[in-house]
């Protein structure tokens, strides 16, 4: 799909990968709204970014979303593409730990369920255009999980699942949303400090690689190491997936 002239909605658009996506969509003529939870922190990031929209809100309230959702009605009626970007993890051993259920469902409500809740409240918008995506930002830890991060990794994977399904759905119902899993490794950001982003990939390799796959509609992005590490254990994901479900509707 092209992806220029676009309105585009960036959840935790104001810091990391989500910022550079930002900026690059903006250089190449899109209109972008970013959110996050700190208005400072979208001010301080709007002012880097030309014409750049901002709206605070958080994610895993219901109020919030639904804030979100009547802005975007009165000023952005024409959404063409969202991206689910927000993001939260713990660091922690499953041996040691004794608040997992805690850290877990925090886990799981930031990167799983309230994607699916304002996925859900979106999607007749984005139904509603001539051509529409959907990204989420998942993570190679989707694949594999990371022991430092378990719970994280497992809220991963059910968003790849969930990518996964919500693909093959608008696909089979001829639908013109295009459903986009971005899978970068680890990225050289604030939010990976605690595992060692500062060895990571940049933020704007990220956003470049998925400004490529929107061009070539790549629809599982598997960005820098992930590549390698997908051909070498999960070559036939894809394939499995599409045998699963040829005989569903």
């Amino acid at each position: 799909m092209k992806i220029t002239n676009k309105t585009v909605l960036i959840t935790g658009g104001g810091s990391g990968i989500g910022f550079e996506i930002a900026k690059q969509l903006i250089e190449q003529g899109n209109k972008v709204i970013i959110t996050g939870r700190s208005a400072d922190r979208l001010k301080e990031a709007a002012t880097l970014l030309s014409g750049a929209d901002t709206f605070a809100f958080d994610v895993t309230s219901a109020a919030d979303t639904d804030n979100l959702v009547a802005y975007l009605a009165e000023n952005h009626p024409t959404l063409d593409v969202l991206i689910n970007n927000a993001g939260q993890a713990f660091y922690y051993n499953l041996a040691t730990e004794e608040n997992t259920y805690e850290k877990a469902s925090a886990e799981m409500l930031t990167n799983f369920t309230a994607i699916l809740r304002l996925t859900d409240k979106l999607l007749p918008v984005l139904k509603a255009q001539p051509e529409a995506a959907i990204v989420n930002v998942s993570s190679i830890l989707g694949l594999a999980p990371h022991y430092t991060i378990p719970t994280y990794s497992a809220s991963k994977a059910a968003l790849h699942a969930y990518t996964q399904s919500l693909r093959y759905s608008l696909q089979q119902k001829g639908s013109t949303v295009k459903v986009f899993e971005l899978m970068p490794p680890l990225v050289n950001t604030e939010f990976s400090k605690e595992i060692g982003g500062e060895n990571g990939i940049p933020a704007s390799q990220v956003a470049t690689e998925l400004l490529q796959a929107f061009e070539t509609d790549t629809y599982e992005i598997h960005v820098g190491g992930t590549a390698d590490f997908y051909n070498g254990f999960f070559t036939k994901s894809e394939a499995a997936f599409a045998a699963l479900n040829s005989k569903g509707e």
